[in-house]
């Protein structure tokens, strides 16, 4: 078969951009956040991310109303209801996002709640390195608050902070606490509760157990994906975020 110069050209092309993206890729876990002092690495690129999730699809992070809608955001680090009673996020941000094989799972607990005519509503998922390096600061308590030398499982996009509505009314179910209460009422196994909240919890746990996910001591409203350790770090604001898995069914980006 003859090969023609633009066959070779076209050739040369493609191969220059595998190999950028290669070293790209392989730099990938080189990648250091400049202002933290922990010893972290965290992808902090728009070129570092996308290189890992070329490598294994896996590493996408999904915006999950790209997923399901109708699951309810009350994004509280965006705002003042939090424990630092300050907003970590921006005050615009109207985005969440998990990797995909969390998000997937998450999807099917929505179904599985809405078949029942309930719901979720996220209070956080997704979480920037630098706001848990801002947790530490305020609350040195790895009951509550990731040690940054470590990295939160939110940082990997492996976590979540949620809780389950009536879909009809929007009402929370009744749990031990509210979102971001650091004391052991929050507790999995705390039971000097009534019995409708003990129900509550537990009906939640359970769903959320039977689709993957696993419970946060500490945190009746936390639950983790397994084996964070095969997902990064992350550094990346909202908005650098959003661009790269921007859904074109989406009608705006904050």
């Amino acid at each position: 078969m003859k090969i023609t110069s633009g066959k070779l050209a076209n050739i040369g092309r493609k191969l220059m951009v595998w190999m950028v993206l290669f070293v790209a890729h392989t730099q990938l876990r080189a990648q250091t956040t400049g202002p933290h002092a922990y010893g972290i690495k965290a992808v902090d690129t728009k070129e570092a991310y996308l290189a890992a999730v070329l490598a294994d699809s896996d590493q996408a992070m999904i915006e999950l109303h790209d997923l399901d809608p109708t699951i309810v955001y009350e994004l509280g680090y965006a705002s003042t209801q939090n424990f630092t009673g300050q907003p970590l996020y921006p005050t615009d941000t109207r985005v969440t996002f998990m990797r995909r094989p969390a998000a997937m799972a998450l999807l099917e607990v929505q179904r599985e709640l809405r078949a029942k005519g309930l719901g979720l509503k996220i209070w956080d998922a997704y979480r920037p390195y630098s706001v848990t390096v801002a947790f530490w600061e305020r609350v040195h308590d790895e009951r509550y608050v990731a040690d940054p030398h470590k990295g939160s499982l939110h940082n990997r996009g492996t976590a979540a902070d949620l809780t389950i509505i009536e879909l009809a009314t929007g009402k929370e179910l009744r749990m031990p606490t509210g979102w971001d209460t650091m004391n052991d009422s929050a507790h999995q196994g705390n039971m000097n509760l009534p019995k409708d909240m003990i129900d509550n919890r537990e009906f939640f746990r359970s769903v959320m157990e039977r689709h993957g996910f696993e419970i946060f001591q500490t945190e009746w409203w936390h639950f983790n994906w397994p084996h964070p350790e095969h997902y990064d770090v992350l550094d990346l604001d909202f908005k650098t975020l959003s661009k790269l898995v921007a859904h074109p069914g989406r009608k705006s980006v904050h």
